[in-house]
């Protein structure tokens, strides 16, 4: 049993608070008394999740500093966010998934004796180095957390095998289709305008397949963004394609992706878009490559296939189900994926998104519910 009157959601990145708003607003209108901490460490592209998804955080604790150590973070989360807690003093932490900001608010709430709830529980590569250093901070929390609130049946699976009771995991799908759907609705309104949606409208060319392209993890940052970087060359050789790369702020890969692919023929180089602005971007896409998880899991809902620029992913349910593949950071199996299906793909057989049909944030609030 656990008492869940006040609760307070702790997160620090864009993909934490697009996946933690759904479940804030969830907890809001069941009358639950709810508490943002932020850690920031993400700055400006968590402040956009923020003002897109109307939360307005109690405790921002500003951490973010430019070329940071992950210990040297990790030691201020630990200190900064001991106070919150002391303060505020929740029945609840809930923590998202598998960043520096969850495992160590994880360990703060332990150390207080305070309860944890994990979202996005249970997802494993047992790869320390890949994702590197989420797959630790997932399996850190997984020690500590109270409730897992696992986005699958494989998630569950991978906890039951760690021997995490049964009764303390609750499926519920994943929060982020929840967010992609909010988001949708809000955006497809007949009075919504967006500048960046805009300004994207006047650059894409109407007649061609729009590739997609992100990437950021550390693992591909040298010789695999290198070699996505030639790929991509090639493949925008066609008449038939632009690609449209929204390219990461971190120096080691926007330095290596603007020396090779700027001013070539259809290939538009941006800077990182908003939530609502990369949502409309997939829509727009004919495929999307990329090395995030969250994309994996949204793309799926949009019926766009996904070439996963990983050798491991933690995300096996798309893969399985024909949505995602997984190519690594070879050249030729980057381009021979990407021209597979700009020349072949005619849709998914069963477009049915394993992590749910949007109501995963319901699902985790009727099981608090259930407890009081």
């Amino acid at each position: 049993m656990i008492n869940s009157k006040k609760i307070l959601l702790c997160f620090g990145t864009r993909p934490e608070a697009i996946k933690m708003a759904p479940l804030y607003h969830e907890l809001q209108k069941s009358n639950f008394e709810v508490k943002v901490c932020v850690t920031a460490q993400h700055r400006e592209m968590l402040d956009q999740v923020l003002d897109f998804f109307e939360m307005v955080p109690d405790y921002d604790l500003d951490l973010m500093q430019a070329n940071q150590t992950l210990n040297g973070l990790s030691a201020k989360i630990l200190h900064k966010i001991d106070e919150v807690m002391t303060m505020e003093q929740p029945d609840l932490v809930f923590v998202h998934g598998d960043t520096t900001t969850s495992s160590m608010v994880a360990l703060a709430a332990f150390h207080l004796g305070i309860k944890v709830g994990h979202v996005e529980a249970g997802l494993r590569t047992y790869n320390k180095q890949a994702p590197f250093p989420e797959e630790i901070n997932r399996q850190i929390t997984s020690r500590i957390a109270d409730i897992h609130f696992t986005p699958s049946p494989q998630a569950t699976q991978h906890l039951q095998k760690e021997g995490i009771l049964q009764d303390a995991i609750v499926e519920t799908g994943n929060t982020v289709i929840d967010a992609l759907f909010w988001t949708l609705h809000k955006t497809g309104k007949k009075d919504y305008s967006h500048p960046e949606i805009e300004a994207l409208k006047r650059i894409l060319p109407a007649d061609k397949k729009i590739v997609l392209v992100t990437g950021h993890r550390r693992e591909n940052i040298g010789e695999g963004f290198q070699n996505l970087c030639e790929a991509l060359l090639k493949v925008s050789e066609r008449d038939d394609v632009v690609i449209v790369y929204p390219v990461h702020l971190n120096p080691k890969v926007k330095d290596v992706v603007h020396e090779l692919l700027s001013n070539q023929k259809n290939i538009q180089l941006i800077a990182p878009v908003s939530y609502p602005a990369f949502v409309w971007l997939m829509q727009q896409s004919y495929l999307i490559v990329t090395d995030s998880g969250g994309i994996q899991e949204e793309a799926p809902s949009l019926g766009k296939p996904v070439i996963v620029t990983r050798t491991v992913s933690e995300r096996p349910e798309v893969v399985a189900a024909g949505f995602s593949t997984l190519v690594g950071t070879d050249r030729k199996k980057i381009i021979n994926a990407i021209e597979g299906i700009l020349d072949h793909f005619t849709g998914f057989d069963n477009p049915i998104n394993p992590y749910g049909n949007g109501d995963a944030s319901k699902r985790i609030v009727d099981y608090l519910l259930k407890q009081e």
